[in-house]
């Protein structure tokens, strides 16, 4: 399993690689106080870049505000050509934009590469659907009056993203803001920021004028930068991708100006594997499903519940393909799999494998810390019979623990896949045509996937229901929350001829 170490990325375009705030189109280096980016995989210092300070975000509101004045009265043809040439670029710098990627998050190549090319298919859809935006007509009941609906962009947003997806994150949010019409504030995660930084970049490329958006950074004053975004006035949305703990925060602190939100937080995605489903396929899909990203993904399976008659097949399969893995730095061609973000994500992979462990799971990969190959190194462990006691039952891992639970019959699975607060995405897998629709419908998720692990494509809205949040994004329903919806009433008029 194990990979050498590879020196730092090569890129074509060294432009790209930005160590400076933007706002109102300037780059803004000079500050009192710097952080540093690290490269997860080595631990090495990757960038140094400038600790803002809150007057920095209250100028980026300023500026996001005065620009919206304007941008919002462009026409949407216009925006369209705008985000066409933002898709181009990221296009024309794939590899490179992959390679920064991998840098500071650590997955491996060959899923940076994935998440460019998603990335920017956020660019081009919202290009075509920036003017598809379309209002109503109505006939109220006085027949003397008229009435139709417009959409408006609904102002400066504020947006607020993981480190987890540090390019896909950020383009799905960015694209409908700017296909509608509004303006941005962003706070990239201080640990991968260098991904929104490429992007800020091409965004200057692309043409869209100076103060449509704006990129702070900070990495000991983040929840003093998300208070700023959330009690302005000025900032008419939030968004934000991340836990629901600080989902609740945010929501919160957004109630005294009563601002549009759209939250996409913690999961905790069952797997569902009937013994009438093609169980190498089922395989195949848990380990597209669960390994994406080493595990750390919010719609990736965090349960597997696998019927008992077929449940120790399904174990040995897995078990069988997670042993080819390669894990190693990201940047080594040969690697399937990275690294985990930080220490912190170790101890808590390995708190939920050993509480379920001294509470009956029965080990079928041992897996464990790889510290021959560096800090953040992390073999993935599975389980089976995993007792519903278990931490891993409850909580969300968000990493390479496989925590497989038995059980008898369809009632008794949905239960046990429903005793969550949280309901983002969840995974059904049989050859039988009603129970995949009895299931799909009864499973409390804003998503449901049947019979395939990889369900991410900018045509189908994502989002989830209960405590994972409430918006959508992507799909045609992608541009409704950065819309208001206007009613004009015309009254009075002549009677009818």
């Amino acid at each position: 399993m194990a990979a050498k170490e590879t020196p730092s990325p090569v890129l074509k375009n060294k432009d790209l690689l930005r160590d400076a705030a933007f706002i109102n189109g300037r780059w803004i280096k000079e500050a009192s106080e710097y952080f540093e980016v690290t490269d997860p995989a080595s631990g090495k210092v990757i960038a140094k870049l400038p600790d803002q300070p809150i007057s920095a975000v209250e100028e980026a509101i300023d500026v996001a505000n005065n620009a919206f004045k304007t941008f919002k009265n462009t026409t949407p043809r216009q925006r369209s050509a705008w985000l066409r040439n933002l898709f181009n670029l990221m296009n024309e710098n794939q590899e490179d934009l992959a390679k920064i990627l991998t840098w500071e998050n650590g997955k491996a190549l060959s899923e940076a590469r994935g998440e460019i090319k998603y990335a920017a298919s956020y660019f081009e859809w919202f290009a075509e659907e920036a003017v598809r935006s379309y209002g109503v007509t109505i006939q109220p009941g006085n027949c003397s009056n008229r009435a139709y609906t417009i959409r408006q962009p609904v102002g400066v947003c504020g947006m607020i993203c993981p480190w987890n997806f540090p390019s896909a994150m950020i383009t799905r949010k960015v694209a409908p803001a700017f296909a509608a019409g509004c303006t941005i504030v962003l706070k990239p995660d201080s640990q991968t920021p260098l991904s929104a930084l490429a992007l800020a970049y091409l965004v200057e490329k692309a043409g869209f004028p100076r103060g449509c958006f704006n990129l702070v950074l900070s990495h000991t004053r983040t929840p003093e930068f998300g208070l700023k975004l959330c009690e302005s006035p000025k900032v008419k949305k939030i968004t934000f991708t991340g836990s629901t703990n600080v989902g609740k925060i945010l929501m919160e602190q957004s109630a005294s100006t009563m601002k549009k939100l759209s939250l996409e937080l913690g999961g905790n995605a069952p797997f569902i594997v009937f013994e009438d489903a093609d169980i190498d396929e089922a395989v195949e899909q848990a380990l597209a499903c669960k390994f994406r990203g080493l595990g750390q993904t919010c719609v990736c399976a965090n349960r597997f519940y696998v019927q008992s008659s077929i449940i120790e097949e399904f174990s040995e399969k897995l078990a069988g393909k997670v042993k080819k893995f390669i894990i190693g730095p990201g940047l080594q061609e040969e690697t399937t799999h990275g690294c985990l973000i930080n220490q912190k994500a170790i101890k808590k992979v390995d708190e939920h494998a050993q509480d379920a462990i001294e509470k009956g799971a029965e080990v079928v990969l041992k897996g464990g810390p790889l510290p021959e190959i560096g800090e953040t190194f992390y073999s993935p462990v599975i389980l089976t019979k995993v007792p519903h006691s278990a931490k891993v039952s409850k909580e969300e891992t968000f990493g390479p623990l496989c925590a497989i639970f038995s059980f008898d019959t369809l009632e008794e699975v949905i239960g046990y896949a429903n005793d969550t607060n949280v309901g983002l995405a969840s995974y059904v897998f049989s050859k039988n045509v009603d129970k995949i629709y009895t299931v799909a419908e009864a499973l409390e998720t804003g998503m449901v996937s049947c019979n395939t692990g990889i369900f991410s494509d900018v045509a189908i809205p994502f989002g989830g229901v209960k405590e994972s949040g409430f918006g959508r994004e992507g799909s045609l329903y992608g541009l409704e929350d950065y819309t208001i919806i206007k009613t004009v009433t015309i009254g009075n008029l002549p009677n009818r001829i």
